[in-house]
């Protein structure tokens, strides 16, 4: 994953190990497929999907700090596993929002140009190419979450 994640950044990339929590205001996951495939194993398990360890660890520590998280597209699907009853957002989907409450979050129906704030727990959620049919679409979503993001640092 670093090195596609180099590949992509056109820059370097550090083990999320080397990372100092202290020095982020917050953390944003985006989504795609290697979220669903990678980040954890929803695209294979649905419900009972695991989220990779590496990123578990990290993501608890900024849970831990109190810094806002933002997820997108299908990324939410792995807030219940951080936060039991944490409020979040896939979209309209109604097979993956039944999914994302059977793992214990409380899940929002939303459209493609909305978020979801869990202020209690700062996570921030948007759907972005769940529902999106272009990119245009998909960044007033993400737009707003990163706003969010960004407020509540």
């Amino acid at each position: 994953m670093l090195v596609e994640s180099a590949r992509i950044a056109r820059g370097e990339i550090l083990d999320t190990e080397q990372l100092n929590i202290e020095l982020f205001d917050g953390l944003i996951i985006p989504g795609g497929f290697g979220a669903a495939k990678n980040l954890c194993d929803f695209a294979v398990k649905g419900a009972q999907c695991q989220v990779n360890p590496i990123v578990d660890k990290f993501v608890q520590q900024f849970i831990a700090a109190g810094k806002p998280i933002g997820f997108i597209c299908i990324a939410p699907v792995m807030i219940p596993h951080f936060v039991k009853g944490a409020t979040g957002t896939i979209g309209q989907d109604a097979d993956t929002a039944a999914a994302f409450e059977q793992m214990g979050g409380i899940h929002q129906a939303v459209n493609v140009d909305e978020i979801v704030v869990d202020e209690q727990h700062k996570i921030i959620s948007t759907p972005a190419y769940m529902l999106a049919q272009s990119i245009v679409e998909a960044n007033q979503g993400i737009q707003k979450l990163v706003a969010k993001v960004i407020e509540l640092a």
